[in-house]
């Protein structure tokens, strides 16, 4: 019976937000991703989504993808991008720091914007090829994620190397997250239930 409700019910959604200062490699990521290719120079004016089924641990997902341009001037829209968001991949480039710094003031408003005192995020440290130009030390990356209670990747889009674990890492995060949600009303609902059993009889 479950297999044949199954076949009806539509794939799983999991919605992404890209989120980091521009230049770091959001959209290298997602295109690698997406489409297995590397794009060197990507410049987006504005978010652009992405969709498309995998297999996430066995059972068929949907993953959106929303990639965020990262300017400055895009900071009053972000709200919106970061309210329709579910998980977030924080980037930053490991060769520039001030694109590591910023990554607290991104965080905190997400945070503000979900109203939630944690959301599932793994923090990127993309441009892992580019060792020789390494500003950011993989030791400060894993302290700020450790801070934050979250896990740190390093990426390269360049060769592909953990871009596949960062998006499934994640959509495992919201996974996790939407089931630890769900239990707590069934609980209520069966309760209610109970509640409604005894009184009949």
């Amino acid at each position: 019976m479950a297999s044949s409700q199954n076949g009806k019910k539509q794939a799983p959604i999991y919605k992404v937000i890209m989120v980091g200062s521009g230049g770091v490699g959001k959209s290298a990521l997602t295109l690698q991703y997406m489409y297995d290719e590397f794009v060197e120079d990507y410049e987006p004016t504005k978010a652009d989504s992405y969709r498309k089924k995998v297999l996430l641990d066995g059972e068929e997902v949907q993953i959106d993808i929303l990639d965020t341009a990262g300017q400055e001037d895009y900071a009053a829209i972000r709200d919106n991008y970061f309210r329709s968001g579910e998980g977030f991949l924080l980037v930053f480039s490991i060769t520039e720091q001030e694109s590591f710094d910023v990554l607290d003031e991104f965080r905190e408003q997400i945070l503000r914007v979900k109203n939630a005192e944690d959301v599932p995020l793994i923090l990127i440290g993309n441009k892992s090829d580019l060792q020789q130009n390494r500003q950011v030390r993989e030791d400060v990356a894993t302290d700020k994620a450790n801070k934050w209670l979250k896990p740190y990747i390093e990426t390269s889009a360049k060769t592909r190397d953990n871009v596949d674990k960062a998006f499934f890492d994640l959509m495992r995060e919201i996974r996790n997250r939407k089931l630890a949600e769900n239990s707590k009303p069934h609980t209520k609902q069966k309760d209610k239930k109970k509640k409604k059993k005894c009184t009949i009889l």
